[in-house]
């Protein structure tokens, strides 16, 4: 079974084991790279955490499997960071992340789009977020190699 949990800054040692294992397995899909944040000290941890909205943590049978993350600055509510571990792919792990962060953005900022940038070469992952409300805007105005997407819901 599937579960979320946000985290608070004292959680900041399973945000990086989760962060960690995203970088190192899928390199190519954040900005940030594994040695980056390899020896990012607890201080650097907490402020990531608290420097986002929100950080949830995905957990399948009670052992963390991902992360999912919500900013929101001038432009609105974005979700960031996903990762979903690959043994958990396909359990509904992301389904259950992409609903969670649009409900909250939804309980926080009533009205305001949820939007997020994914790589135009990550199919699976637009599936996911297709199916889950979201649409493509188009190319994402800061990065040509991804798609900037909006749920539709709050639109």
């Amino acid at each position: 079974m599937i579960t979320t949990r946000d985290l608070m800054a004292d959680d900041w040692r399973a945000w990086r084991d989760v962060r960690l294992a995203a970088l190192s397995t899928d390199p190519g899909a954040y900005g940030s790279r594994y040695a980056d944040w390899m020896d990012a000290d607890e201080a650097r941890w907490r402020s990531r955490i608290e420097d986002v909205e929100l950080t949830v943590l995905l957990e399948l049978d009670g052992f963390p499997v991902g992360v999912v993350c919500l900013a929101h600055d001038a432009a609105g509510p974005e979700l960031i960071s996903l990762w979903v571990a690959p043994q958990a792919r396909g359990a509904g792990a992301g389904d259950a992340a992409v609903r969670h962060i649009v409900q909250r953005a939804a309980d926080l900022h009533p009205g305001e789009p949820v939007v997020l940038h994914v790589k135009k070469t990550n199919g699976a992952a637009q599936r996911l977020y297709a199916r889950n409300g979201f649409v493509v805007d188009g190319p994402n105005p800061a990065d040509p190699s991804e798609l900037r997407m909006h749920h539709r819901a709050a639109v």
